[in-house]
């Protein structure tokens, strides 16, 4: 019986110590509530424009044209695009990497838009300096 109290204590000292946590976990809490802080959120594109630039050029432009502009038919201008406008750089990024194919409702084109725009090579930091490149885009 007396070894089964030590290990309650010795259970309820870890527990303890446990729920005290880092000072790392402290500095990301409010002082005021103890709730988790929110990043800020970053007007700045995550990725590298200047590389999505050269990117665009291999992947995107057949579709949406030099600069952007888009090509009647095939792809939108997003130098306008309120869509474009309207999605944080995940949300954009999600959607490039998800494409729209022709049955969805919301394809204005009759063409499909491919996932990656058709090239499956491209990383998640390549599309996110794509991104960053159509951002410099947008009027």
């Amino acid at each position: 019986m007396k070894q089964m109290k030590q290990l309650l204590v010795i259970f309820c000292l870890t527990m303890v110590l446990a729920a005290c946590g880092s000072s790392e976990t402290v500095s990301s809490t409010t002082a005021e509530n103890n709730a988790p802080t929110a990043p800020s959120p970053s007007t700045e594109p995550a990725g590298d424009a200047a590389n999505g630039e050269a990117l665009f050029g291999q992947s995107c432009i057949a579709c949406h044209g030099e600069g952007g502009v888009g090509i009647e038919g095939l792809g939108k201008n997003m130098t306008t695009s309120e869509f474009i406008r309207g999605m944080n750089d995940d949300e954009f990024l999600a959607f490039v990497k998800t494409g729209r194919p022709v049955g969805d409702p919301a394809n204005t084109t009759g063409i499909d838009m491919p996932p990656k725009g058709g090239n499956p090579a491209l990383t998640d930091a390549q599309l996110l300096d794509i991104i960053a490149y159509i951002r410099t885009l947008q009027e």
